[in-house]
């Protein structure tokens, strides 16, 4: 499941945005439209991409607001909004409302306001939010649950700001821009700010001195001709910091629930953009829902309605519980948040049987039911979302024993490109039936249509050859990955202090050689001035230029490096501050203050190669090719005194897969008789004994045997090692020669891709790839590529999951206080005792080499330690 988003939209700013981006549109009865048909097309490419669990969209509601009273010129300036625009904001609400989303707006208030508010809201929730607004104002807001998609040009361009982001593109943190703009003041909302200080000259000040206060207080120490502006006009600073800070305690009553997005009820959208004449709107939902146009006032889909019964006496109650054990088999949907728990639980016993409605936060009496029947083994259990399911039985200290079909999972497995894949989305695809929002009876139209899709959906698994798959490893591996995320990973704060400490105290060192090296001080965060220090004053050659100046991006610089020492500072300087503002700082805010413990969201059904993926925090992202990267670390620690942190890890598993599918004599020989593959690939490729192979020519060959399992180019050879592109192909052709059976596995999996439009692992795992037949070549090449790299990154995938339900099973079975704690690529995690160790070592080595049979032999490093990153390799 993916993890919980929450969609702000600055309503205001969009709808200003999109009625000056878009021509002049009116409809025959003369109705001006441009603005309404721009902000719902931007609408409908965010929710393809983001897919929210919540959304609302904040207006400011009247010109007056808190701020007049404390400056009565506040946006004095601002122009009054076109009677033509202002005409279309009720046109605009009306179509939010079929969307089904929740609006807002407050007197006294404005839109960014309610914005802050709501986005607090959702962080003391532990949910993420996204705010989509053209107003930098906004970036104060971005903090480690809370990204900024910032509009640019037109509808269709965004900028999304995290921590990371912000500080790459202002050198300071986001609170920081509230002191920005104090300084430098806003003529777009008339904020007064202090005469004669600029954006340039306000940047400089608060990254030296880091607030308006401070910079006050030091104002004795700046140069003459800005500590006499800063003295002046301390007041109008302090006053336009006041007035620049969103407030985030604007009195709503809040409650997640209500902003929910249902989906969009999609026969009224259909009414309104018929109205509004938005002909390619209204072809898009006739695609998207199956409905017929509404010119005759009939739509052929309609909201399903399912009967239901509201049960709360004890003695049916009962009764229930003696016909799901006699059934053996019951649909349950549960209402509720991770947070509040359980509100109500529908369940129904078959296909054409009554569904009852439990009252679950009412009566205690209905909770222990659905906990009795979740908890029996004689009981299987049919659900959306199994994880979900878990989460919500875990909050009042329950489980789920025999979970037998996951809709949403099975959805994922038959078309992992699929974006959207919420029992809303599944019902309206496969069922042709819309969903109702809200509501006791949208719980039990959810609880019905389970039967009809778990049917469906399982003859199609038979039908793809993927049952097995679906059966022995994704379904078992839900509760896995719930018993994860629910143990967490504790944390040591002192150590990531003293990191976060440390980290700065480099940054700075970096800073100040920069300015020794550059001659000057100036804003290396601003690309305008970095490039007209390194290519203007240092004369260093110009590598490629933007719209705007110079390019100063990461591969220009890299490219840079051997002309001058300040360039390895910039790129330092650049990873450090990453480093520091996205993983570091950033993962203060995600360790639960009840547990102690970070509890990152482990996702099964976003890659299309099979892969899980995390968030909060994103674990694969971690860059540990840096040794300041991999020292973060260091700060994931056992849960108990005294307990290791064991870690597993398949060695070369893509290579050995690679060598099992090609059926290559030379490579499977390699690794049967346990040699260094890199070694050997060098000496095979460089036709030399394996004892003269060079560190040089194993690093070229390791590069290269990674480089063939992605369908690496003779062109991107050469830049990964440095040597001309001929020379790169020469290494190619040399590996294919050696190792032909490679070469005919790639010729034959990109030969039956194209013929079949899918490629498959070693466990049946499918991946469309309609790309393979493009006219276009660099799309094509991509699909080829892709081809290649599934089947072997995909079978990983299977493999590892299948050593992770094993062995999770195992441990149950016999009673360990072994916990798996983590996963990462092609590595397990586990917090052990001591006095387990010898036991778990011999268990998890077993089961992860033996998870599947291959012609070469499966092979695990284990390592051993009192952190993630001090661990040292054990037999």
């Amino acid at each position: 499941m993916s993890p919980e988003k929450f969609l702000i939209i600055d309503g205001n700013s969009l709808v200003h945005r999109a009625f000056h981006a878009i021509p002049p549109l009116s409809t025959s009865d003369g109705t001006v439209t441009n603005a309404v048909y721009g902000f719902t097309n931007m609408l409908f490419k965010v929710l393809r991409e983001l897919e929210p669990t919540y959304i609302a969209v904040a207006f400011d509601k009247g010109k007056i607001t808190f701020r007049h009273a404390t400056y009565t010129d506040y946006k004095a300036k601002r122009k009054a909004t076109p009677p033509e625009l202002r005409s279309q904001f009720p046109l605009l609400k009306e179509v939010l409302h079929h969307m089904r989303i929740c609006t807002l707006e407050l007197e006294n208030f404005e839109a960014d306001d309610i914005i802050g508010t709501l986005a607090g809201f959702a962080d003391g929730k532990g949910i993420e939010s996204i705010v989509l607004t053209g107003d930098r104002d906004a970036l104060q807001l971005v903090s480690p649950r809370v990204r900024v998609l910032l509009t640019k040009k037109g509808i269709t361009e965004m900028e999304e700001y995290d921590e990371g982001r912000v500080w790459d593109r202002y050198g300071v943190s986001p609170p920081q821009i509230i002191d920005i703009k104090g300084l430098m003041g806003d003529t777009s909302d008339n904020i007064p700010g202090v005469p004669g200080i600029g954006e340039k000259t306000a940047l400089k000040l608060i990254q030296e001195y880091g607030t308006i206060e401070n910079v006050i207080a030091e104002a004795n120490k700046l140069p003459t001709r800005w500590r006499n502006k800063i003295i002046e006009h301390r007041d109008l600073a302090q006053l336009s910091k006041k007035l620049a800070t969103i407030d985030r305690r604007v009195p709503l009553n809040m409650d997640m629930e209500q902003f929910k997005w249902p989906g969009p009820d999609y026969p009224a959208l259909l009414d309104i953009f018929s109205k509004l004449e938005f002909k390619t709107l209204v072809h898009n939902i006739i695609n998207k829902a199956g409905l017929e146009d509404n010119k005759n006032g009939q739509d052929e889909l309609k909201t399903y309605c399912a009967k239901y019964r509201r049960v709360s006496s004890e003695e049916k109650l009962s009764q229930i519980r003696s016909n799901c054990i006699a059934s053996g088999m019951v649909a349950l949907d549960l209402s509720g948040t991770r947070e509040a728990g359980i509100n109500y639980a529908a369940l129904s016993i078959s296909p054409v049987g009554t569904t009852y409605l439990l009252p679950v936060k009412e009566q205690v009496a209905a909770l222990d039911l659905v906990a009795d029947i979740c908890s029996d083994p004689r009981v299987k259990v049919i659900c959306a979302d199994g994880k979900e399911v878990l989460w919500l039985l875990h909050r009042h200290n329950r489980t789920l024993r025999n979970l037998d079909f996951d809709a949403q999972l099975a959805a994922y497995l038959l078309n992992p490109s699929m974006s959207q894949n919420s029992l809303a989305d599944l019902a309206l695809q496969y069922l042709q039936l819309v969903l109702p929002t809200g509501g006791e009876a949208a719980t039990a139209a959810r609880v019905d249509t389970l039967w009809q899709l778990k049917q469906l959906l399982q003859q199609k698994l038979v039908e793809t050859g993927m049952d097995r798959l679906y059966y022995e490893v994704e379904l078992p591996l839900v509760t896995v990955l719930a018993d994860m995320e629910m143990e967490g990973v504790a944390v040591d704060p002192q150590i990531l202090c003293n990191m976060a400490e440390e980290t700065g105290r480099q940054i700075e060192g970096l800073v100040l050689e920069i300015y020794r090296l550059a001659g000057e001080e100036f804003n290396i965060n601003s690309p305008k001035q970095l490039g007209d220090i390194l290519f203007n004053k240092m004369g260093l050659p110009v590598i490629k230029k933007t719209k705007t100046g110079f390019s100063t991006d990461a591969s220009v610089l890299e490219e840079l490096a051997p002309n001058h020492a300040i360039v390895d500072k910039i790129l330092a300087y650049r990873q450090l501050a990453k480093l520091k503002s996205t993983y570091i700082d950033g993962l203060f805010g995600l360790i639960n203050p009840t547990s102690g413990r970070i509890h990152t969201t482990f996702h099964q059904d976003v890659t299309a190669t099979g892969r899980l993926s995390s968030s909060n925090p994103n674990l694969q992202n971690i860059p540990i090719r840096l040794e300041e990267g991999r020292r973060i670390r260091k700060v994931f620690v056992p849960h108990r005194p005294g307990n290791l942190i064991l870690t597993a890890d398949y060695s070369q598993i893509e290579l050995r897969i690679l060598a099992h599918m090609s059926g290559d004599a030379n490579l499977i020989g390699a690794f049967k008789k346990g040699q260094d593959i890199h070694t050997r690939t060098a000496a095979e490729v460089f036709n030399v004994p394996m004892e003269q192979v060079t560190p040089e020519m194993r690093s070229r060959a390791k590069a290269v045997n990674f480089g063939i399992v992605y369908g690496i180019s003779d062109y991107g050879l050469s830049r990964d090692i440095k040597v001309p592109r001929a020379e790169a192909g020469k290494y190619i052709r040399s590996y294919f020669e050696r190792y032909s059976g490679v070469k005919e596995f790639i010729d034959r999996k990109i030969s039956e891709a194209r013929e079949k439009g899918y490629t498959t692992t070693l466990l049946n795992r499918r991946r469309y790839l309609p790309d393979i037949v493009s006219r276009n070549r660099v799309t094509r090449a991509f699909g080829e590529r892709t081809a290649i790299n599934t089947p072997i990154q995909g079978s990983a995938a299977d493999i590892i999951k299948l050593a992770m339900v094993r062995i999770h099973g195992e441990l149950k079975r016999r009673h360990m206080a072994t916990k798996m704690i983590l996963q990462v690529h092609d590595e397990l995690i586990f917090d052990v005792p001591p006095d387990e160790l010898t036991e778990v070592k011999k268990l998890v080595r077993e089961y992860m080499e033996n998870a599947l049979h291959l012609d070469v032999p499966l092979v695990v490093d284990l390592k051993l330690g009192p952190n993630w990153y001090d661990v040292r390799k054990v037999p």
